[in-house]
């Protein structure tokens, strides 16, 4: 009995151990899962999800970062394929990324490839309004970009070959047909024109000889010209240049006589005023002279007595 009781109590603590163990191990599993993703939207418009699951792989460089978790149908504002990734939180997605869907061609299993524009952008974390989580642009695989390539080729191709057949059409073939039987008629009446197409072109020659010569003749004649006129404007200097010496001599000697007028109306204005003082000592002379000579009496006999003035005796 003891011993059942030993055994029992070991497989209660060997089983209690275990559940605490898994759920230690949920629990851990639960908060790194919650920490070590992200979540981002994808619309896909434009691309097949052939061969695309949830819990398909994620990837970046090749390189597994992540899952798919969920996708859906959406009608707005077009539609589209919206698929909820969860990446590690350890791989940058920027600021411009895209994601497109790429496909194994022997497996047919389809991944998720997310492509960052540049090292330098920002880290995408802006979650856009009416949105759960940010959005990643839908791009476009390199298989996507060459069979857009060909089918581009292909289309102008088709093009080219229905112009070509627009080109030899039946009444473009008479066409040309008609053009080659001219051409045939004016090479055989080329042919019989020679001798007068040589003479033609002897002429022509001749033309051009003597338009060399006659512009020959115009350099030579431009080249006295140049000579003559050089001669006339040398003529042309010299005489500015006389003229100009001439126009000197002329300022000067105006200046000496303006200088010798200057001097002259100086003396004169001297002479006038000296001039002018004799004439009024002379004029103060004659007056004193009027006044004597208008008492006789006083100028013979001499000054009488003089009368008494006012209070005088």
């Amino acid at each position: 009995m003891e011993a059942d009781a030993r055994y029992t109590l070991v497989g209660a603590a060997v089983l209690g151990a275990a559940a605490l163990l898994v759920l230690a191990t949920l629990w851990i599993a639960g908060r790194a899962d919650a920490i070590a993703y992200r979540y981002y939207t994808v619309y896909f418009r434009s691309q097949s999800m052939d061969g695309l699951d949830v819990d398909s792989a994620v990837k970046m460089r090749g390189i597994r970062v992540g899952t798919v978790s969920e996708f859906d149908f959406v009608s707005e504002p077009t539609e589209a394929v919206k698929v909820l990734i969860k990446v590690s939180e350890n791989a940058p997605v920027r600021q411009g990324a895209e994601a497109y869907v790429k496909r194994n061609v022997v497996t047919g299993l389809a991944t998720i490839e997310i492509a960052n524009p540049s090292d330098h952008a920002p880290l995408l974390t802006e979650t856009p309004k009416g949105e759960d989580h940010p959005v990643i642009a839908e791009g476009s695989s390199e298989l996507d970009k060459v069979a857009s390539a060909v089918t581009r080729m292909a289309e102008n191709g088709a093009q080219v070959l229905a112009k070509m057949n627009d080109l030899l059409s039946d009444q473009n073939r008479a066409k040309f047909s008609a053009t080659l039987a001219n051409l045939e008629k004016i090479s055989e009446h080329l042919v019989g024109s020679r001798q007068s197409l040589e003479a033609a072109v002897q002429g022509i020659r001749d033309a051009a000889d003597e338009f060399r010569f006659a512009g020959a003749s115009i350099t030579q004649a431009a080249t006295r010209a140049e000579g003559s006129i050089a001669s006339v404007g040398e003529n042309a200097q010299t005489a500015l240049q006389e003229a100009a010496r001439t126009l000197e001599s002329l300022q000067q000697e105006s200046r000496a006589l303006s200088e010798k007028l200057q001097a002259l109306s100086d003396a004169g204005t001297l002479e006038l005023g000296a001039m002018s003082r004799d004439v009024r000592t002379a004029a103060d002379a004659v007056t004193v002279a009027g006044q004597k000579l208008s008492n006789p009496k006083a100028l013979l006999l001499g000054p009488g007595k003089p009368q008494a003035g006012p209070g005088e005796k």
